[in-house]
C-alpha cells in the first residue's frame, strides 16, 4: 500500500486507514477475537494508521487496540481523540477542551493503550465554552513532554482551524468525507490545504450505506446507532437507497463492489485525503483495502459526480448538528 503525508510535521501515514469504533460499540455486538485478528490482517496487508478515541466504548476500544498492538507497536501508527464526555450509563453529556482535562484525557488513554506516545492526537469536539487557542496550548504541551507526536482536530470549522494553526502546527483534520458527506468541499477542504493540514475522511462509505448491504431499515440491530440518524430514517432511507443503487450501477460495470468505489473516489480527491473506513471483520477489511489499487478516469469520476452530486442526501448527518463545525 502507498502511503500518504499529513501535514507538513513528518508524519507519514498508509493510504488508508481503518477505524476501530465499530468494534466495541454503535454497531452491534461485537467480537474481540475477529477484531484483533481484523487489525493484525489490516497490518499485514500495509495498513499503518488506526484510528480510536478514549470515548469509543468508554474506554473498551482503546484497551482492544492495547491488546492487538502489544507486539508490534512499531508498525503502528496511532490515532486516539479526547473531548466528548460519557456517563456510567454510557450516555453524553458534553464535551471538554479545558487545559486541565486535556492533559487528564491524555494519561488516561496512554495508560489504556499501554504505549509510551501517541502518534496523531485529536480533539474529538470543538468546546464552545474554552478557546480553542487554550485547547491547542495544552495539546502542545503534551508534544512538548513526548507524550504526543502530532495533533489533529476533528469536525472544526474553517475559523477554528486557522486559530489552532496559530498556536501549534495542525497535521490532521478528521471530519466526515464521502459520496454522501461533500460537506468539506464548500470550505474546509480549501482551508486544511492552504495551511498544509492532511484530511482524515471517517464514515467515508456513510456509516455502512454505501457499501450496498444495507437496503433495510430491517438490517440493522435493534440497538445500532444508526437508527437514530436521520439519513436512516422514515422516507430518507429509501431516498438515499436510491443514490447507492446509482453508485452500484457503476461499480458493476468496473467489477468492484459499490464501497470499493466509493473508497476509490475519495482517494481520488487528493493525496493530502486518508479515508478510514470502519469494519471488525477480516473479509471487509480485504475488501476495503483492495480498493486502493482501483484506478478511476476523469470520466468515470465525473459519472460518479453525476449520480451522487453534492447535496444529493437527503437529511442531517446527526439528530443534532450543534456539536460539529464549531
Amino acid at each position: 500500500m502507498k502511503n500518504r503525508k499529513l501535514g507538513n510535521q513528518g508524519l507519514t501515514v498508509s493510504e488508508l486507514g481503518l477505524g476501530c469504533m465499530g468494534m466495541s460499540e454503535f454497531y452491534g455486538t461485537g467480537d474481540e477475537a475477529e477484531s484483533i485478528a481484523t487489525i493484525h490482517r489490516a497490518l499485514e496487508l500495509g495498513l499503518t494508521l488506526l484510528d480510536t478515541a478514549d470515548m469509543y466504548g468508554t474506554g473498551a476500544n482503546e484497551q482492544l487496540l492495547a491488546k492487538a498492538i502489544a507486539d508490534r507497536r512499531d508498525r503502528v501508527v496511532l490515532a486516539t481523540k479526547f473531548g466528548i464526555l460519557r456517563s456510567e450509563d454510557k450516555g453524553f453529556r458534553g464535551v471538554n477542551g479545558s487545559p486541565e482535562y486535556v492533559h487528564q484525557a491524555c494519561d488516561a488513554s496512554l495508560q489504556r493503550l499501554g504505549v509510551d506516545y501517541i502518534d496523531l492526537y485529536y480533539q474529538h469536539r470543538v468546546d464552545p465554552n474554552v478557546p480553542i487557542e487554550e485547547t491547542v496550548g495544552a495539546m502542545a504541551e503534551l508534544v512538548q513532554q513526548g507524550k504526543v507526536r502530532y495533533l489533529g482536530l476533528s469536525e472544526a470549522s474553517a475559523n477554528t482551524i486557522r486559530r489552532a494553526q496559530s498556536v501549534h502546527p495542525i497535521s490532521a483534520l478528521q471530519s466526515e468525507y464521502s459520496l454522501w458527506s461533500r460537506d468539506p468541499e464548500d470550505e474546509i477542504l480549501a482551508t486544511v490545504r492552504e495551511l498544509g493540514i492532511g484530511f482524515v475522511a471517517y464514515s467515508p462509505l456513510g456509516r455502512g450505506f454505501l457499501s450496498g448491504s444495507i437496503t433495510s431499515p430491517d438490517d440493522l440491530a435493534a440497538d445500532d446507532f444508526r437508527r437514530n440518524s436521520p439519513r436512516f430514517q422514515g422516507e430518507n432511507f429509501y431516498k438515499n437507497l436510491q443514490l447507492v443503487e446509482r453508485v452500484k450501477e457503476i461499480a458493476v460495470e468496473k467489477d468492484v463492489t459499490p464501497g470499493q468505489l466509493a473508497l476509490a473516489w475519495l482517494l481520488a480527491q487528493g493525496d493530502d485525503i486518508v479515508p478510514i473506513p470502519g469494519t471488525k471483520r477480516r473479509v471487509y477489511v480485504e475488501e476495503n483495502i483492495a480498493a486502493t489499487e482501483i484506478e478511476l478516469t476523469q470520466e468515470d469520476l465525473q459519472r460518479i459526480d453525476e449520480v451522487a452530486p453534492k447535496q444529493a442526501v437527503a437529511g442531517d448527518r446527526y439528530s443534532d448538528m450543534s456539536s460539529v463545525n464549531r
